[in-house]
Protein backbone atom coordinates (compact mmCIF):
# COMPACT_ATOMS: atom_id res chain seq x y z
CA UNK A 1 0.00 0.00 0.00
CA UNK A 2 2.96 1.98 0.87
CA UNK A 3 4.93 1.77 -1.96
CA UNK A 4 1.46 2.27 -4.26
CA UNK A 5 0.49 5.59 -2.53
CA UNK A 6 4.36 6.61 -3.10
CA UNK A 7 4.30 5.80 -6.69
CA UNK A 8 0.99 7.38 -7.28
CA UNK A 9 2.73 10.51 -5.98
CA UNK A 10 5.33 10.72 -8.29
CA UNK A 11 3.43 10.33 -10.95
CA UNK A 12 0.92 12.71 -10.04
CA UNK A 13 4.40 15.42 -8.94
CA UNK A 14 5.48 14.13 -12.81
CA UNK A 15 2.56 15.31 -14.92
CA UNK A 16 1.90 18.94 -12.79
CA UNK A 17 5.39 19.59 -14.22
CA UNK A 18 4.61 18.58 -17.55
CA UNK A 19 1.15 20.10 -17.66
CA UNK A 20 2.62 23.29 -15.70
CA UNK A 21 2.37 26.27 -18.42
CA UNK A 22 -1.22 25.19 -18.86
CA UNK A 23 -1.67 24.96 -15.71
CA UNK A 24 -0.05 28.10 -14.20
CA UNK A 25 3.64 28.29 -12.75
CA UNK A 26 2.58 29.66 -9.21
CA UNK A 27 0.06 26.88 -8.67
CA UNK A 28 2.78 24.13 -9.44
CA UNK A 29 5.36 24.95 -7.57
CA UNK A 30 2.49 25.83 -4.83
CA UNK A 31 1.15 22.02 -4.94
CA UNK A 32 4.89 20.83 -5.23
CA UNK A 33 6.55 22.79 -2.42
CA UNK A 34 3.49 22.80 -0.08
CA UNK A 35 4.20 21.93 3.53
CA UNK A 36 1.94 18.89 4.79
CA UNK A 37 3.56 18.28 8.45
CA UNK A 38 0.54 20.77 10.22
CA UNK A 39 -3.00 20.34 9.29
CA UNK A 40 -3.26 24.18 8.77
CA UNK A 41 -0.86 23.69 5.60
CA UNK A 42 -2.88 19.87 4.92
CA UNK A 43 -5.91 21.92 4.53
CA UNK A 44 -4.12 24.58 2.73
CA UNK A 45 -2.93 21.59 0.07
CA UNK A 46 -6.94 20.40 -0.04
CA UNK A 47 -7.64 24.04 -1.68
CA UNK A 48 -4.77 24.17 -3.77
CA UNK A 49 -5.88 20.50 -5.76
CA UNK A 50 -9.55 21.79 -5.35
CA UNK A 51 -7.95 24.64 -7.36
CA UNK A 52 -5.88 22.02 -9.68
CA UNK A 53 -9.20 20.07 -10.63
CA UNK A 54 -11.11 22.99 -11.83
CA UNK A 55 -8.06 24.03 -13.81
CA UNK A 56 -7.50 20.53 -15.38
CA UNK A 57 -11.43 20.82 -16.71
CA UNK A 58 -10.08 22.96 -19.27
CA UNK A 59 -7.16 21.19 -20.59
CA UNK A 60 -7.87 19.04 -23.06
CA UNK A 61 -4.86 16.89 -23.41
CA UNK A 62 -4.87 12.84 -22.07
CA UNK A 63 -2.45 13.68 -19.34
CA UNK A 64 -4.73 16.18 -17.78
CA UNK A 65 -7.18 13.47 -17.53
CA UNK A 66 -5.08 11.00 -15.79
CA UNK A 67 -4.01 14.15 -13.40
CA UNK A 68 -7.29 13.88 -12.50
CA UNK A 69 -7.31 10.76 -11.00
CA UNK A 70 -4.10 10.93 -9.03
CA UNK A 71 -4.61 14.82 -8.14
CA UNK A 72 -5.44 13.02 -4.44
CA UNK A 73 -2.27 11.87 -4.38
CA UNK A 74 -0.53 15.08 -4.07
CA UNK A 75 -1.78 14.94 -0.43
CA UNK A 76 0.19 13.73 2.00
CA UNK A 77 -1.15 9.85 2.92
CA UNK A 78 -1.24 8.57 6.40
CA UNK A 79 -0.89 4.53 5.42
CA UNK A 80 -1.89 2.34 9.01
CA UNK A 81 -1.37 -1.60 9.46
CA UNK A 82 -3.40 -2.93 12.16
CA UNK A 83 -2.89 -6.06 13.51
CA UNK A 84 -3.67 -8.36 16.95
CA UNK A 85 -0.84 -9.32 19.20
CA UNK A 86 -0.84 -13.05 17.38
CA UNK A 87 0.26 -11.40 14.37
CA UNK A 88 2.66 -9.36 15.57
CA UNK A 89 4.35 -10.66 18.35
CA UNK A 90 4.23 -13.95 16.82
CA UNK A 91 3.39 -15.52 13.42
CA UNK A 92 3.10 -12.48 11.17
CA UNK A 93 6.43 -11.15 13.23
CA UNK A 94 8.76 -12.24 10.30
CA UNK A 95 6.98 -9.89 7.95
CA UNK A 96 6.26 -6.57 10.36
CA UNK A 97 10.12 -7.10 11.29
CA UNK A 98 10.75 -6.75 7.23
CA UNK A 99 8.69 -3.65 7.27
CA UNK A 100 10.17 -1.93 10.41
CA UNK A 101 13.54 -2.57 8.57
CA UNK A 102 12.61 -0.17 5.72
CA UNK A 103 12.73 3.75 5.39
CA UNK A 104 9.13 3.68 4.01
CA UNK A 105 6.31 6.12 5.64
CA UNK A 106 4.24 3.19 7.37
CA UNK A 107 2.62 3.20 10.30
CA UNK A 108 1.75 -0.02 12.60
CA UNK A 109 -0.98 -0.16 15.22
CA UNK A 110 -0.45 -3.12 17.29
CA UNK A 111 -3.76 -4.19 18.91
CA UNK A 112 -2.52 -6.12 22.28
CA UNK A 113 -4.39 -8.65 23.95
CA UNK A 114 -2.03 -10.78 25.37
CA UNK A 115 -3.40 -14.04 24.21
CA UNK A 116 -4.74 -15.15 20.34
CA UNK A 117 -8.26 -14.40 21.30
CA UNK A 118 -9.84 -14.68 17.80
CA UNK A 119 -8.38 -18.76 17.66
CA UNK A 120 -9.53 -19.78 20.96
CA UNK A 121 -7.45 -17.74 23.79
CA UNK A 122 -4.24 -19.87 23.11
CA UNK A 123 -1.06 -18.63 24.44
CA UNK A 124 1.17 -15.95 22.16
CA UNK A 125 4.66 -14.81 22.79
CA UNK A 126 2.89 -11.74 23.80
CA UNK A 127 1.11 -13.36 26.84
CA UNK A 128 2.56 -12.37 29.80
CA UNK A 129 4.49 -14.50 32.51
CA UNK A 130 1.96 -16.66 34.97
CA UNK A 131 -1.18 -16.17 32.58
CA UNK A 132 -3.61 -19.06 32.08
CA UNK A 133 -4.16 -19.71 28.11
CA UNK A 134 -4.65 -23.04 26.23
CA UNK A 135 -1.80 -24.30 26.02
CA UNK A 136 -0.69 -22.79 29.06
CA UNK A 137 -3.11 -23.99 31.48
CA UNK A 138 -1.08 -23.77 34.58
CA UNK A 139 0.69 -20.09 33.37
CA UNK A 140 3.20 -19.50 31.35
CA UNK A 141 6.73 -19.75 32.42
CA UNK A 142 8.01 -17.50 30.21
CA UNK A 143 8.06 -13.64 30.08
CA UNK A 144 6.11 -11.78 28.01
CA UNK A 145 8.57 -10.52 24.40
CA UNK A 146 9.35 -6.85 24.60
CA UNK A 147 8.27 -5.60 21.14
CA UNK A 148 8.70 -2.26 21.37
CA UNK A 149 12.36 -2.74 22.81
CA UNK A 150 13.40 -4.77 19.78
CA UNK A 151 11.71 -2.15 17.67
CA UNK A 152 13.95 0.68 19.68
CA UNK A 153 16.64 -1.26 18.47
CA UNK A 154 16.99 -0.35 14.99
CA UNK A 155 16.86 3.66 16.24
CA UNK A 156 15.19 4.84 13.06
CA UNK A 157 11.72 3.21 14.03
CA UNK A 158 9.03 5.72 16.25
CA UNK A 159 8.13 3.63 18.82
CA UNK A 160 5.26 4.12 21.36
CA UNK A 161 3.07 1.96 23.96
CA UNK A 162 -0.35 3.41 25.31
CA UNK A 163 -2.98 2.41 27.12
CA UNK A 164 -6.02 4.94 26.47
CA UNK A 165 -7.97 3.45 29.40
CA UNK A 166 -4.52 4.72 31.58
CA UNK A 167 -3.92 7.92 30.33
CA UNK A 168 -5.75 9.44 27.14
CA UNK A 169 -3.79 12.64 26.12
CA UNK A 170 -0.19 10.07 25.95
CA UNK A 171 -2.23 8.17 23.66
CA UNK A 172 -3.25 11.10 21.34
CA UNK A 173 0.45 11.91 21.76
CA UNK A 174 1.28 9.07 20.19
CA UNK A 175 -0.98 8.87 17.37
CA UNK A 176 0.35 12.29 16.74
CA UNK A 177 4.04 11.93 16.80
CA UNK A 178 3.69 8.51 14.52
CA UNK A 179 1.56 10.10 11.92
CA UNK A 180 3.84 13.10 11.40
CA UNK A 181 6.79 10.98 11.58
CA UNK A 182 8.41 10.41 8.35
CA UNK A 183 9.61 6.61 8.69
CA UNK A 184 8.27 3.61 9.91
CA UNK A 185 6.27 3.75 13.74
CA UNK A 186 5.13 1.40 15.67
CA UNK A 187 2.19 1.78 18.37
CA UNK A 188 1.47 -1.06 20.60
CA UNK A 189 -1.91 -0.30 22.45
CA UNK A 190 -3.26 -1.98 25.30
CA UNK A 191 -6.48 -3.68 24.66
CA UNK A 192 -8.63 -5.60 27.41
CA UNK A 193 -10.18 -8.47 26.16
CA UNK A 194 -13.05 -11.19 27.38
CA UNK A 195 -9.74 -13.94 27.73
CA UNK A 196 -8.47 -12.03 30.83
CA UNK A 197 -11.76 -12.98 32.48
CA UNK A 198 -13.78 -10.10 33.92
CA UNK A 199 -16.45 -7.34 33.43
CA UNK A 200 -14.93 -5.52 30.58
CA UNK A 201 -16.91 -2.53 31.88
CA UNK A 202 -14.21 -2.66 34.20
CA UNK A 203 -11.40 -1.91 31.48
CA UNK A 204 -10.07 1.38 31.95
CA UNK A 205 -9.72 0.83 35.58
CA UNK A 206 -7.48 -2.51 35.00
CA UNK A 207 -6.08 -0.48 32.12
CA UNK A 208 -4.78 1.89 35.04
CA UNK A 209 -3.26 -0.76 37.38
CA UNK A 210 -1.44 -2.51 34.70
CA UNK A 211 0.34 0.97 33.64
CA UNK A 212 0.55 1.77 38.06
CA UNK A 213 2.25 -1.85 38.65
CA UNK A 214 4.57 -1.27 35.91
CA UNK A 215 3.18 -4.22 34.32
CA UNK A 216 2.29 -2.14 31.49
CA UNK A 217 4.78 0.82 30.30
CA UNK A 218 3.97 3.96 28.53
CA UNK A 219 6.67 5.44 26.42
CA UNK A 220 7.30 6.99 23.54
CA UNK A 221 10.83 6.53 21.71
CA UNK A 222 11.40 9.32 18.49
CA UNK A 223 14.41 8.93 16.47
CA UNK A 224 13.76 12.76 15.82
CA UNK A 225 14.80 13.49 19.51
CA UNK A 226 17.84 11.39 19.25
CA UNK A 227 19.01 13.30 15.95
CA UNK A 228 18.48 16.47 17.97
CA UNK A 229 21.14 15.06 20.82
CA UNK A 230 18.24 14.56 23.32
CA UNK A 231 17.41 11.87 24.59
CA UNK A 232 15.13 9.27 22.49
CA UNK A 233 12.56 7.48 25.01
CA UNK A 234 10.05 9.59 27.01
CA UNK A 235 8.62 7.49 29.40
CA UNK A 236 5.32 8.97 30.40
CA UNK A 237 4.62 6.47 33.51
CA UNK A 238 6.86 5.94 36.84
CA UNK A 239 5.23 2.44 37.43
CA UNK A 240 6.09 1.25 40.88
CA UNK A 241 2.58 2.60 42.39
CA UNK A 242 0.91 -0.92 43.22
CA UNK A 243 2.25 -4.07 43.61
CA UNK A 244 1.91 -5.96 40.56
CA UNK A 245 -0.74 -8.38 42.61
CA UNK A 246 -3.25 -5.79 42.63
CA UNK A 247 -3.15 -5.98 39.08
CA UNK A 248 -3.46 -9.60 38.54
CA UNK A 249 -6.00 -10.52 41.31
CA UNK A 250 -8.64 -9.04 39.39
CA UNK A 251 -8.27 -11.52 36.13
CA UNK A 252 -9.44 -14.91 36.12
CA UNK A 253 -6.39 -16.16 33.55
CA UNK A 254 -4.53 -15.28 36.61
CA UNK A 255 -6.10 -16.45 39.44
CA UNK A 256 -6.87 -19.74 37.45
CA UNK A 257 -3.64 -20.81 38.04
CA UNK A 258 -3.38 -19.91 41.67
CA UNK A 259 -6.29 -21.83 42.34
CA UNK A 260 -4.47 -25.54 39.81
CA UNK A 261 -1.03 -24.96 41.04
CA UNK A 262 -0.55 -22.55 44.52
CA UNK A 263 3.21 -22.89 44.54
CA UNK A 264 3.64 -21.77 40.40
CA UNK A 265 1.57 -18.87 41.23
CA UNK A 266 3.44 -17.86 44.06
CA UNK A 267 6.68 -18.04 41.85
CA UNK A 268 4.91 -16.95 38.80
CA UNK A 269 3.78 -13.55 41.12
CA UNK A 270 7.52 -12.96 42.35
CA UNK A 271 8.85 -13.42 38.92
CA UNK A 272 6.44 -10.96 37.08
CA UNK A 273 7.01 -8.24 40.24
CA UNK A 274 10.78 -8.40 39.75
CA UNK A 275 10.71 -8.19 36.34
CA UNK A 276 7.90 -5.04 35.95
CA UNK A 277 10.38 -3.43 38.19
CA UNK A 278 13.52 -4.50 36.31
CA UNK A 279 11.77 -3.32 32.55
CA UNK A 280 11.37 -0.05 34.31
CA UNK A 281 14.71 0.68 35.85
CA UNK A 282 15.72 -0.38 32.09
CA UNK A 283 13.17 1.91 30.62
CA UNK A 284 14.07 5.20 32.95
CA UNK A 285 18.04 4.35 32.04
CA UNK A 286 17.35 4.77 28.34
CA UNK A 287 15.37 8.07 28.85
CA UNK A 288 17.94 9.50 30.41
CA UNK A 289 20.74 8.04 27.50
CA UNK A 290 21.88 10.59 25.16
CA UNK A 291 22.97 8.93 22.00
CA UNK A 292 26.42 9.89 19.47
CA UNK A 293 24.65 11.94 16.26
CA UNK A 294 25.65 10.09 13.24
CA UNK A 295 27.70 7.62 14.92
CA UNK A 296 29.46 10.71 16.61
CA UNK A 297 31.14 11.77 13.47
CA UNK A 298 29.36 15.26 13.10
CA UNK A 299 32.15 18.52 14.32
Amino acid sequence: MRLAVDKHGRQARELLRQLAPSLGDSLVRELLEADQDTETGISKQRQRVASLREKLAGVRKPEARTLEQLAEYLLTKSVWLIGGDGWAFDIGYGGLDHVLAQDRDINVLVVDTEVYSNTGGQASKATPIGASAKFATSGKAIAKKDLGLMAMNYGHVYVASVAFGAKPEQTVKAFVEAASYKGPSLIICYSHCIAHGYDLKFGPAQQKKAVNSGVWPLYRYDPRRVAAGEPGLIVDAAGDKIPVSEYTQNETRFRMVKKIDPQGFELYSRKAQSGAKRRMAMYRYLADLRLPVNGGTEK
